[in-house]
């Protein structure tokens, strides 16, 4: 269930557009669910599709196609590595791999502890920079070979308050 604190931002996003036009803050609106519950699910995806109103599978259409929207929950950390053909041809595989070893899990999951979510990306814009990934949809790390992979991966680690 979407909060009333949210639906007041999806007011605020939605009055930025003509009334006719205010599906538009679809995007905006998903980005809020997620932002509060973590992952966008089918049932705020008909929330938000009520709100704004539109057919709950244009909602799902938009959260399908973006992978910056989490449709189950993920770990602290989702790392998405770029695996498109330009990247691949620049170890892109190969990071994305030295990285399922090191967390021990395989691409899409998430380790036990809940830390990391271990995803593929397609183009993240930065081909020149490969092997490239996105740190939780926001920090682009490029050139990661093995050590800054490492390096990334403990420095994220080390950040946790230990009991």
């Amino acid at each position: 269930m979407i909060s009333e604190a949210a639906k007041q931002r999806f007011a605020s996003e939605v009055a930025k557009y003509p009334p006719d036009q205010k599906q538009s803050a679809v995007m905006a609106c998903l980005a809020m669910v997620q932002q509060e519950a973590g992952f966008v699910s089918v049932e705020s995806e008909r929330e938000v599709a009520a709100y704004l109103g539109m057919p709950p599978i244009a909602v799902h259409e938009v959260t399908t196609f973006y992978n910056m929207y989490n449709q189950r929950p993920v770990g602290k950390y989702k790392l998405n590595v770029c695996t498109n053909l330009p990247c691949q041809l620049r170890d892109g595989a190969n990071a994305l791999q030295h990285l399922e070893r090191k967390l021990g899990i395989h691409m899409g999951e998430t380790t036990p502890d809940g830390m990391f979510t271990l995803q593929q990306s397609e183009c993240l814009g930065a081909c020149a920079d490969s092997p490239v990934l996105l740190v939780n949809d926001r920090t682009m790390c490029s050139f990661m070979s093995h050590e800054k992979l490492d390096q990334l991966i403990d420095g994220l680690r080390s950040t946790q308050v230990q009991p």
